[in-house]
């Protein structure tokens, strides 16, 4: 029964992992049955990008879902932990295309039909190395249940819920202007939209006035814009109507440099003065704010910019065929040239970036298929409003009403090739990603059949992720879980920290500044790396990771080690591992009493913060309970009075008790030394082992 010198992580994580796995105790239904067994405990896996490896964020994220599941588990409930992987449409098809470069082929020279089959192939061979890897982690998935957004069950639920919106009216085709990748070739969301910072220009520009009111001195009014090349499609200029400077201006017209049009100037609410020089140019064609400008003014929709980022017939003859930056630079050059172009100065803005691909984003008119948002939006917000669904942190719920109160038509088609079809005969795109995550929480439970999963684990009790996807995922999720199940999803979000580097930026593995988390494994132990991690997580939005953390998990496990190993090298009297053991007070020493007391309340105080999603505070409380008040104290003082039998039971009963408490957090090395106990009516693994009393 004696454990080992040393503790190696390397030589028991994947051991006892193929231990838990040959057990079937991740799986609910293989479960020893108690009398709790009718209460559940039900999440699924955010799904992971085919493409993906496990980052930081993945590590963190599932840690602290383990954790729960782990403890729930142990409490006697049946928890089922569904994960799965998304296909991830833009992402995987661009991971394929790039291997194609490699031979010199482009998705064309293949075809639909071969290109798709080239996807599967590769989704064969690498589309679940991610989960592989989150399974040294030690993640309790019930890995007989992993699902796959392209799997032909999942395939049924998409076709489902598309024709269910179609019949409804709510799913329609129309030509409006979207955001549009040059580089992917397909329409995006806005919250597929990265922003970068971009150093560059803001030009001032003389727009010539025609049929100036009497009295006006102005033979120009000055625009200002940061993207000239589209001038080309403006369809008026526009002032503030609050803008005094402007008044005797409104209603007339003005030239369009270059294009020589008469083009109105108009006063619109929408209209910020103190941009530039309070007037701004009006591109319908290719701004969402001009657009709805556009549409109060019935103005004319003009577009310059085509789908591969070049310029159109539609404007003059000397522009067309440029590249977006070729024409800035001659559009700008002839300005100058004619006397036009007031001035330039310095400026730095946000601008919008394909968030798989990193190319810049334009805005153009295309026929698209969009998704009607107002009943759905009206819904999402009533069930968070009326606390069904409950944000934790509960200030999340300002994004979410935010972007459901404003929300515009979802466009959900995509011109890709990988993903799931519109099902509608001659249409070749494909649906936006987010259509079919959307479904996640029941579609993996087998709906829209009744499956026996479906009526016995929907709807989950949580779903967890970082705030970047309330809105792309979260709100999605809820309001689709209403309308194809008439309930809410699950009651809880939580909004776990995002992990950024040292110094507070964001992880980028492009930019090498992202880190490892296999890597942190493969150095500390999976027990490290989680305990590490959960012990940062103190409830601020964000956390700078730092690798002393998982030094100090380390230590922490082999101090836990060693403190077991001495213990067990005493001879213990043995004592019933779930019972709550029963003293006789006057036998106590005072250091007998205290430790009790405090594990009495460690764990009354870890429940609390479980139950209250505050990990690093419940990791730090275990931390200092477990090295210094029962090993550098109690074990200490036990030294003094070892032959005494409530002692030994003492030392066992903490020991026991504390592995337990620390078992969702470090798994591998808590079960090893489980498996050496002395106790009566243990159970088989520490992971099914009863929550302590």
């Amino acid at each position: 029964m004696e454990l080992s010198k040393a503790y190696d992580p390397k030589k028991t994580e994947s051991r006892i992992y193929r231990l838990w796995e040959k057990s079937g105790f991740f799986n609910p239904d293989k479960l020893p049955r108690n009398k709790r067994a009718k209460e559940k405990f039900v999440v699924t896996i955010a799904p992971l990008n085919v493409t993906g490896e496990a980052h930081m964020g993945h590590a963190l994220e599932n840690s602290l879902l383990d954790i729960l599941v782990r403890r729930e588990r142990m409490r006697g409930k049946k928890v089922l932990w569904v994960p799965g992987t998304d296909h991830a449409g833009i992402a995987t098809q661009n991971v394929v295309e790039k291997e194609l470069k490699k031979e010199g082929k482009t998705r064309f020279d293949l075809g639909r039909e071969k290109f798709t089959e080239r996807v599967w192939q590769w989704v064969d061979k690498y589309g679940n190395i991610i989960l592989d890897q989150l399974k040294k982690l030690g993640l309790s998935c019930d890995w007989s249940r992993t699902r796959f957004t392209m799997d032909k069950g999942y395939v049924r639920a998409v076709e489902k819920a598309f024709l269910h919106y179609y019949k409804k009216g709510w799913i329609y085709k129309g030509r409006r202007v979207i955001n549009w990748c040059p580089r992917c070739q397909t329409s995006l969301s806005d919250l597929e939209l990265e922003y970068k910072e971009e150093k560059s220009y803001l030009w001032y520009i003389r727009y010539p006035l025609k049929n100036q009111k009497t009295g006006s001195k102005e033979q120009f009014i000055i625009v200002a814009t940061t993207r000239p090349e589209t001038m080309l499609g403006d369809a008026a200029v526009a002032v503030n109507p609050k803008d005094k400077r402007y008044k005797s201006l409104v209603g007339g017209k003005t030239i369009l440099p270059l294009a020589e049009r008469e083009i109105p100037i108009i006063a619109d609410i929408l209209i910020d003065p103190d941009f530039g020089t309070g007037a701004v140019k009006i591109t319908p064609a290719h701004d969402l704010t001009d657009y709805e400008i556009a549409l109060r003014h019935k103005l004319r929709l003009l577009q310059v910019i085509d789908e591969k980022g070049r310029i159109t017939k539609e404007a003059p003859l000397p522009y067309q065929g440029l590249s977006i930056n070729e024409a800035r630079q001659k559009v700008v050059a002839d300005l100058e040239k004619i006397g036009l172009l007031k001035k330039t100065e310095d400026y730095s803005h946000q601008v919008p970036v394909c968030y798989r691909c990193g190319t810049l984003v334009e805005l153009i008119p295309s026929e698209q298929w969009f998704l009607k948002m107002n009943e759905l939006a009206k819904m999402a917000i009533k069930t968070v409003k009326k606390g069904k669904v409950k944000f934790v942190p509960k200030n999340f719920e300002k994004i979410y009403f935010n972007w459901l109160e404003n929300i515009q038509d979802w466009c959900i088609s995509r011109q890709i090739w990988w993903g799931h079809k519109i099902p509608i005969e001659g249409v070749d795109d494909v649906l936006d990603t987010w259509f079919s995550s959307a479904l996640w929480p029941f579609a993996v439970m087998g709906w829209p059949e009744k499956t026996r999963d479906f009526k016995e684990f929907y709807p989950t009790q949580l779903i967890s992720s970082d705030r970047g996807i309330i809105n792309l995922w979260h709100a999605r999720m809820i309001f689709s879980g209403l309308e194809f199940t008439n309930v809410p999803p699950f009651p809880k979000i939580y909004i776990h920290a995002t992990v950024l580097t040292k110094e507070g930026k964001r992880m980028s593995k492009s930019l090498g500044t992202g880190v490892d988390p296999l890597a942190l494994v493969e150095k500390y132990g999976a027990d490290a790396t989680r305990f590490g991690i959960a012990y940062q997580v103190m409830g601020g939005q964000d956390i700078k990771f730092i690798e002393d953390n998982i030094i100090m998990g380390k230590k922490f496990c082999n101090k836990i080690w060693n403190a077991s190993r001495f213990i067990l090298m005493q001879k213990l009297i043995s004592i019933d591992a779930g019972k709550k053991l029963i003293f006789n007070t006057k036998e106590l020493t005072s250091a007998d009493k205290k430790i009790l007391s405090q594990l009495r309340e460690i764990i009354k105080s870890v429940n609390n913060d479980l139950d209250n999603f505050r990990f690093g505070k419940a990791a730090h409380k275990l931390y200092n309970f477990f090295w210094h008040d029962f090993c550098d104290k109690y074990i200490e003082q036990s030294k003094n009075q070892m032959k005494s039998e409530g002692t030994q039971k003492i030392l066992l009963y903490v020991l026991s008790n504390s592995l337990k408490l620390l078992h969702p957090f470090i798994p591998f090395v808590t079960e090893e030394i489980y498996q050496k106990l002395p106790l009566k009516n243990k159970r088989s693994f520490l992971m099914i082992e009863r929550w302590p009393l």
